[in-house]
Parts: structure tokens; sequence; C-alpha cells
């Protein structure tokens, strides 16, 4: 190339020509540098970290598999552990008697009674509890209880003298008994001297204690 061509257009120097080339070079090997320092400062961190990630686990498609993943894992709700079910106090012998061990039954001696006989009832509790157990079979408390449709005719709790209580021991399996005769005369509250007789007709007698009461009893006069 000419030497003088080289020295630049008209009116620059060649020291003028030259410091223009060394710029343009220098702007390039700036913009290279910052490229690089933007890549490598993306990946740098992660090279300097100590905890590497776990690679994402591929897509199970089987159901039990799936399942098995997710107990291992720990993401599935545990199931609700029962609560300890508290033992029942164990029973003791004498305490009062609990309803649904006694066993209330009546029975009548026959179905007609001809005029001037007097009706028989037995009536019976029997307790199956694991112990022996007490309770009231007072006529109050164990109530025979003999009426004619809604009419109520005769009862034992109708003018008891004295306390009307009557507290008895009862051993499993062994049932209190209790025996009596109606005399055919109707009852009240106001414990009449002479209350009337009753009429012939169909009467129901039932024993009653606490909740229980016993199957009916139906029975005719004459």
């Amino acid at each position: 190339m000419d030497p003088e061509t080289m020295r630049g257009e008209p009116g620059l120097g060649g020291d003028v020509y030259w410091r223009r080339r060394m710029s343009l070079l220098i702007a390039v090997l700036v913009v290279v540098a910052v490229v690089a320092w933007a890549c490598s400062g993306s990946s740098g961190p992660e090279e300097r970290s100590d905890a590497k990630p776990s690679p994402s686990p591929a897509p199970v498609t089987d159901p039990l598999l799936a399942g098995l993943r997710t107990l291992t894992t720990g993401t599935a709700s545990p199931s609700p552990s029962p609560s300890p079910s508290r033992s029942p106090r164990p029973r003791r012998a004498g305490e009062p008697c609990k309803e649904n061990d006694l066993v209330l039954h009546l029975q009548g001696k026959q179905e007609i009674y001809p005029k001037g006989t007097r009706p028989h009832f037995i009536v019976t509790v029997v307790n199956t509890g694991p112990v022996m157990c007490r309770t009231d079979v007072g006529p109050r408390a164990l109530e025979i209880r003999i009426t004619s449709g809604d009419d109520r005719i005769w009862s034992t709790a109708d003018c008891v003298s004295g306390p009307g209580t009557d507290t008895r021991e009862l051993k499993r399996g062994v049932p209190y008994v209790r025996s009596l005769d109606w005399n055919r005369r109707r009852s009240s509250g106001d414990c009449r001297a002479d209350p009337p007789a009753a009429l012939p007709g169909t009467y129901v007698v039932v024993a009653r204690l606490g909740e229980h009461r016993s199957p009916r009893g139906v029975f005719h006069l004459r």
C-alpha cells in the first residue's frame, strides 16, 4: 500500500489514524469482556454452592407406585390414631343394681277367676349382672298395677304404710320372688276404708320396676 494512503485522509496525521484504530479495538475488547463476565456470573454461584438440587423424579403412571411414592415422601395425610378407650371400672358387690342388669317377669295363676276367687300373681326380679347388687323391691318401687281399659283399678303403691321401701341383695342368677293375692277391690290414693269391689270383666296386670315393664297379663273376673 502506498505509504501516503496509510497516513490517512488529507488533514489527518498518522498518529491520529492509529489512535482511532486503538480506540475501536479497545471498545471491541470491552464488549467481549462484558459478555464473558455475564455468562460466567450466571453459572458461577451454582458451581460454588454446596447444595445440589436433586433431580426431578420421572412421572409415575402406576397408581400403586404413585401411592408408595406419596407415602415415602411424607406428603400423605396420616390416618388419625384411635384414642385409647378407658376400661370400665370393675363392678363391686353390694352396689345399686343397674337397670339393664335386671329382668322383670310377672305370671298369673290362672286366666279365669270364678266369683269369690282371688287372682294370684307371682313377680320375679333376676340380677344378670356380674356381681351381687342391691335394689328396692318395696310396694312403691316394685309396683303391681291392674287396669281395665283406661281405668286404673288397683295398685300396690296406693295407701302404703310406713316408708314403703324394701332393699334386697340380688345375687347373680338368683331370682327375688314376690307373690300376692288381689282382693278384687279397687284402690285409690285417698285410702278409703271400704273401697268398692271390681266388677266382672277383663283386666290387665303389669309389674313395674324403674324403667322396666313386665309383659302384660290378661285375666277375667266372673
